[in-house]
């Protein structure tokens, strides 16, 4: 171990309590919480030692540390703004350059873009200038308490956690860089413990777990700060499980190193091998040396590499903690898996906290130790071991927004990315996690290739997560669509869907069977299932047929509807919210297909709706002659179109109406009227059916389509 290993860290306050009676007291705290977290922050690059350190990426997908540095005290200039408390930039070029990170996407998707960075010393005097434009907004800022989301002190309290939270993945860069360009430091001790004889090393052994029902989230008045991902609510209820009395240690872990994990297929999902072959993995990541040299093995730590701890926690990503779980699994017949969130809640639950805190004397968390981790038998927590701290815990569960998530206006990109089934939850904070990163409520995910200060417990259990891809659907006419089918009714305008299968119901009696021709995404074929005992949807796009599928397997689908400019609003389209039934929704079956040539098996129909269609059609003459040949006799069809011909769509030799015909005006309500006439009565006048389209937030068509309502004779 070093020189500077036998020292202990200066523990980090906990995350601050939004209540309390006294502003000047409260005000203080906000003062000295931000300090400290700023300090600290500078402090850990003085682990920098040359410029390469600051300039020179870790890992290809990051910035070099020197954005970093500058884009924590950005972040607060930029927060302040965007809630209009302060008016002026401090630096708006470096402002600019160093507001937004990178996001790993993908181990292959390298970004090789060139920035001139500014001079060590510029983002140094600039951090000096931020910091006092903080401390004097601080003094100065409107104070009610309690602290809330619409609070100035909230955007502070915003910027302070978001600085821990890089105060902690800035220590896993340094870790990745060259061990040349970084030095130890007083500030940042390693643990002296450990044991160097893996055969010292204790036994992993699994505890039963009763079982029970969870509540995931946050309650809106909790007294701790929160990002918006943790708000809301869930419950779930488990089976009983057995769990790992300790985390998985270097000494568990090389039993499937040395058994060929790393050259084994069958251990490793898809993605997994995917990873390790791109990585050519072979270790841990962190791990330096051969295993066939077991001896020689070192560990990598921020700043310098020590003989391996065996007792310590291993340090991989959530590929490899799989992947170590179905090897396991194979050994001892068990089925052993990483913990899913609700699992992981149920199994921390007897930790005591106070206010949510996780109890420092009884973690490695919060740098209340030393700014490394220590060996899994060393924190005890009831019958477990770091059941919160040490290492964060990868578990088997994307992450995901609870029922009743809303998006935080000020950082309206901080969870929603995440959102997209290829980010998983990490439970229980590192040495290093402090503020809200420590307390029980905390969400944070990360791509399952992704290293953190991670590790993880392993379960024998049944349970399956059901792992979902649901990202915010960005298309614009998607999203469109998706709001005019399921989104609120602007300006009291009917939902035009609902509205449309209420018509059908009035026309045709209860059961018997109904096409949705031209669905979209699909607000109408659910609506008509709660007349017809089934109901084909069908649309030409698949993209649409796509999420209408979506809807129907997992009950809600999320889109981003353009605000205004870049800035987007985030919206949920959720079946069960409008009282359409599982029931209902196993009478529906989409499927793509082309109006004007539909396969022989679309037949038999008591209804046929055919909603803002005919003038998107290349032959809507076809559709209409075809499509009455496959009603039943007293079948009805209701047409609704606005009769917007457009060459873009329909040749203008195809369109009904909207032309002359022997220099005399042909509408297309007098089109249908002669085209239907031989084969079916009409049952109504035609009327107009209002519908409206959100663009932005403050631009929307609002639209009329003319309906009318035929019977097959």
């Amino acid at each position: 171990m070093s020189l500077v290993s036998a020292a202990q860290t200066t523990p980090l306050t906990a995350t601050l309590s939004l209540t309390g009676q006294d502003v000047s007291a409260k005000r203080q705290q906000i003062r000295d919480y931000f300090l400290e977290t700023f300090d600290r922050y500078e402090s850990l690059f003085t682990c920098l030692a040359c410029p390469e350190a600051w300039y020179q990426k870790a890992i290809p997908l990051r910035h070099p540390l020197i954005f970093y540095y500058g884009h924590t005290a950005a972040f607060f200039i930029n927060k302040l703004l965007a809630g209009r408390f302060i008016e002026a930039r401090l630096d708006p070029q470096i402002e600019a350059m160093v507001a937004i990170g990178v996001d790993e996407m993908s181990w292959d998707d390298l970004d090789e873009s060139h920035y001139a960075w500014p001079e060590v010393a510029a983002l140094q005097a600039y951090r000096q200038g931020v910091k006092a434009r903080v401390l004097a907004f601080i003094e100065q800022m409107p104070l009610t308490l309690p602290i809330d989301w619409e609070s100035p002190a909230w955007a502070i309290l915003m910027g302070i956690e978001h600085e821990r939270i890089h105060l902690e993945t800035s220590s896993v860069l340094i870790r990745q860089l060259p061990l040349a360009w970084v030095r130890p430091s007083a500030a940042w001790p390693v643990c002296p413990q450990a044991r160097h004889e893996r055969g010292a090393v204790p036994d992993n052994s699994l505890i039963q777990v009763p079982g029970g029902t969870v509540s995931l989230g946050k309650p809106a008045k909790d007294a701790t700060y929160g990002w918006d991902n943790e708000y809301g609510h869930r419950e779930q209820a488990l089976a009983p499980f057995a769990a790992s009395r300790l985390l998985v240690s270097n000494a568990e872990f090389f039993a499937f190193v040395a058994a060929g994990g790393y050259q084994e297929p069958t251990w490793w999902s898809q993605e997994g091998w995917r990873w390790r072959e791109y990585a050519q993995a072979q270790m841990p990541t962190f791990w330096v040396g051969s295993p066939a040299q077991e001896a020689d093995l070192k560990l990598r730590l921020m700043c310098e590499e020590v003989s391996m701890p065996w007792d310590w926690p291993v340090e991989v990503n959530q590929l490899e903690a799989e992947a170590f779980c179905r090897w396991k699994a194979a050994q001892t017949g068990l089925p052993i898996q990483l913990p899913s969130e609700a699992e992981w809640a149920l199994l921390s639950a007897q930790l005591e906290d106070g206010a949510g805190h996780w109890p420092a004397a009884q973690a490695n968390l919060n740098l209340a130790h030393w700014a490394s981790s220590c060996p899994v038998d060393r924190m005890a927590q009831g019958d477990f071991y770091d059941l919160a701290g040490n290492v964060w815990q990868w578990t088997s569960t994307p992450i995901d927004g609870y029922d009743g998530f809303r998006v935080h206006p000020l950082y309206d990109d901080f969870s929603t990315p995440t959102f997209d089934g290829r980010h998983n939850l990490i439970k229980g904070g590192s040495w290093v996690s402090s503020g809200n990163l420590a307390i029980r409520h905390s969400r944070y995910a990360f791509r399952r290739h992704f290293f953190q200060h991670a590790g993880f417990r392993y379960l024998a259990s049944h349970h399956q997560e059901r792992s979902q891809i649901n990202p915010y659907e960005t298309d614009a006419g998607v999203a469109q669509y998706l709001h005019c089918h399921y989104g609120d009714n602007p300006f009291g305008v009917p939902n035009f869907s609902a509205a449309l299968a209420a018509l059908a119901a009035h026309y045709q009696p209860k059961g018997g069977k109904a096409l949705d021709m031209g669905c979209a995404v699909g607000r109408a074929s659910f609506e008509l299932a709660r007349h017809f005992a089934q109901v084909d949807g069908v649309d030409y796009s698949a993209r649409f047929i796509d999420v209408a599928l979506t809807l129907a397997a997992h009950d809600r689908f999320r889109y981003a509807l353009v605000q205004e400019g870049d800035l987007p609003d985030y919206a949920e389209a959720r079946l069960s919210s409008l009282g359409i039934t599982q029931a209902q929704i196993q009478r529906v079956h989409f499927t793509q297909g082309d109006a004007c040539n539909l396969k022989p098996g679309y037949q038999g129909y008591d209804l046929v709706l055919a909603a803002n269609l005919l003038d998107r059609l290349r032959e809507p003459k076809r559709f209409l002659l075809e499509i009455v040949q496959r009603m039943n006799p007293g079948g009805v069809l209701i047409l609704a179109s606005p009769y917007s011909w457009s060459q873009e769509y329909t040749p203008k030799a195809q369109w009904l109406g909207g032309v002359r015909e022997n220099g005399e005006a042909l509408g297309t309500y007098q089109a249908l009227q002669r085209l239907l006439a031989a084969s079916c009565d009409e049952l109504a006048p035609p009327r107009d059916l209002p519908f409206v389209i959100r663009e932005t937030a403050r631009k929307y068509q609002h639209t009329l389509s003319q309906v009318t309502v035929w019977r097959r004779r």
